[in-house]
Parts: structure tokens; sequence; C-alpha cells
């Protein structure tokens, strides 16, 4: 294992436990965090914390000054994850031009490998009943939703930098959630949102979940073992949301929730999602996450299984101890009692999970 790691948003939910889970290593680790980034968990565990913005190239300076780089290993996870419909300028900026610059400085430093952490977004969707596998072509086009054009694009980038030598792999994750600072994650906001009795409701459908401690011994294990011009798939399991919530509802004695139909969920999507960011916190339900949990999301992560000893855990796993989390930070609120279910669910006449 190597013992020099550099992280780009190394104070996201994915970055924290990259920093915790190499620290508990005997590691050193070098952090770069946007300027108003929250980055007091990782300074308690010892990273070196490096402030800047990887869309501004000479920000990233100090961070790269390492002399001769390779003995390290980049790990570049910085990205804005934007699960609305239209197109973000400063979401393209960062994950698409911030990867470029982060590129261009490693080779510049001589980084001796790398790891690029792009999206299962950026595979094009194949219909239901069809398994998704690496892919190594990336095309913006073929894939839907701004998100999901920006990593196609990032990654048909690395993709041809790898060909040209550079001495990288991709590692596409699914739905990241599990335990660690995941602040703007929506999926753990929902959960988050679950267990406060304020999620309205819940749709038809489900993607595939992946642990975040999974999702890092993965992209540790392709920094050690994985091969050069590679992509591997960190993918967990396929659940519907109302399956989550099953098991949710009984770790946190939660409440029944109602399971709206497709036309009620996408007319209410926006008001959803104005009233999210009214109160400072990112919506959950948009048209482009409903289209998501509707669309074919059975990947198969057979390759990195096969060539880096990848092994997902159980999603009832992770939902507990994300629960525990949250509960030990303060982030939740624990309840002794069991509330009783809305008489809305049974006078409305829709199913509850």
């Amino acid at each position: 294992m190597s013992h020099k790691y550099l992280i780009t948003g190394a104070a996201g939910h994915l970055g924290s436990a990259l920093c915790a889970f190499l620290k508990a290593k005997g590691a050193c680790v070098r952090g770069f965090v946007y300027e108003t980034d929250d980055s007091s968990y990782i300074e308690s565990l010892g990273v070196a914390v490096y402030r800047g913005d990887v869309t501004e190239r000479e920000s990233m300076e100090r961070f790269f000054e390492i002399g001769d780089g390779a003995d390290w290993v980049l790990i570049h996870t910085a990205a804005i994850v934007d699960i609305n419909s239209k197109q973000n300028e400063r979401m393209r900026e960062v994950n698409v031009n911030g990867t470029k610059n982060v590129m261009e400085a490693a080779k510049a430093a001589n980084i001796g490998k790398i790891v690029y952490v792009s999206s299962v977004h950026a595979l094009p969707v194949l219909p239901h009943g069809r398994v998704m596998r690496e892919i190594d072509a990336f095309d913006p086009e073929k894939v839907e939703g701004a998100y999901a054009k920006t990593k196609a694009e990032a990654a048909a980038y690395v993709a041809s930098e790898m060909k040209g030598g550079l001495p990288a792999c991709i590692v596409h994750p699914s739905g990241i959630i599990g335990p660690y600072p995941s602040k703007g994650n929506h999926l753990v906001q929902m959960i988050k949102n679950y267990i406060d009795g304020k999620l309205p409701g819940c749709v038809k459908g489900g993607y595939d979940f992946v642990d975040v401690r999974d999702c890092v011994e993965g992209i540790v294990a392709a920094a050690e073992r994985g091969r050069c011009g590679q992509c591997y798939l960190l993918t967990g399991g396929h659940y519907t949301v109302a399956e989550m919530l099953k098991m949710l509802r009984k770790m946190v004695s939660g409440k029944r929730v109602i399971v709206w139909p497709k036309w009620l969920a996408k007319l209410f999507a926006p008001i959803l999602a104005r009233s999210a960011l009214k109160r400072g916190k990112k919506p959950i339900y948009t048209a482009y996450s409903l289209s998501t949990l509707g669309v074919n999301a059975r990947f198969s992560h057979d390759k990195a299984t096969k060539e880096l000893g990848y092994v997902p855990r159980e999603l009832y796993e992770t939902l507990s101890d994300t629960v525990e989390w949250l509960y030990e930070c303060g982030e939740c609120e624990k309840k002794q009692k069991k509330r009783r279910t809305r008489y809305a669910v049974k006078r409305l006449g829709f199913a509850g999970v």
C-alpha cells in the first residue's frame, strides 16, 4: 500500500471516508478542499488541508508541491452533484474543466498513479433486462441529464489521456450512502428526512446503492492493483426506495410513508425542490431523480471483484451504520416510541411502506 496520497474533494462524503480509511492505515494524506468547505473532520484525523478551487489551476500549486511525485497516488473525487435537469454551468466547470486542471497538474508533478472517480451515470443506460458493465468510450450525447453529461465528458477526457500514457484508471461508483460527513449527499439527506419524520413520501422505482466504505476500499485497491487504462464499476446492489424505507422503519421505529403514483410525484417535484432550496437543503425529488429511479440500474461489479478483490456489503448493514452515525453526530434525534401511521395514508388510499 502506498503511504502518500493526494485527495481532491477531501471534505466531501467520499473524500472524508477516504481520509479516515487511509489515516487509519498510517498513510500520509493531503486533502484539497474548496475555500468554504468544512474541513474540521478531516483535520481532526491529521490530514494536511489545502484550500483552493479545481477550476483555478494556480490555487492547486501548493497542494502539488511534493518534489518527485512518483511515490504519490492522486485520487480525484472533487465534483458537484446536481440532480436538477437543467445544465449548471458551475457544475460543468468543476466536473469537466476542474478534472482537466487536476490531470494536467498531476502530469506536471509526475504522479505515480491516479484514480479518477467518475460515476455510473457516465455510462449509457441499457434497456431493462440488460446488465451494464465497463466501457472504454464515453459520450455525453449518449447519456441523459446535466450531471451525467458532465461526468461522461470528463471520463472521455481521462480515457483519452490514459491512452496517451497517463498512469490512471477510472472507477464508477453507483449511488453512495453510508456513514461519515455527508453534507450535500441527496441519498443520505433522504435518510435524515425519514428519521426526522420529514420525508413527504416515496415513489416506485429504485437504484443501485453502494456503501461509501466499500467504495473507498475499491478505490484504494484500484490505486494499488488496478490496471492503468482500465475502468472499474464499484456498485452494490439494486434496491427499491420502498425496500430501503422498510428497513429504516424497523431500525428507527419510523412511520409509514405514502408511495406516490409517478404522475403525482412528477406534479409535485418542482414544488418540493423549491421548498428544499428555501430551507437550504438539496432537493431529493426532481424530474431528473424521478426519471433515474425508473430506468434500468442493473450493474455488474464482476471485474472489480476479480481484479481488485471488491466485495460490497448488504444494504441493511449500511443503513444501520448510517443511522448510528447520524445519531452519534447529533444530526438526527433518536426517538424512543413508534409514531402512528398518518391518517392521510389510509384516507388517500395510497400504499404505504
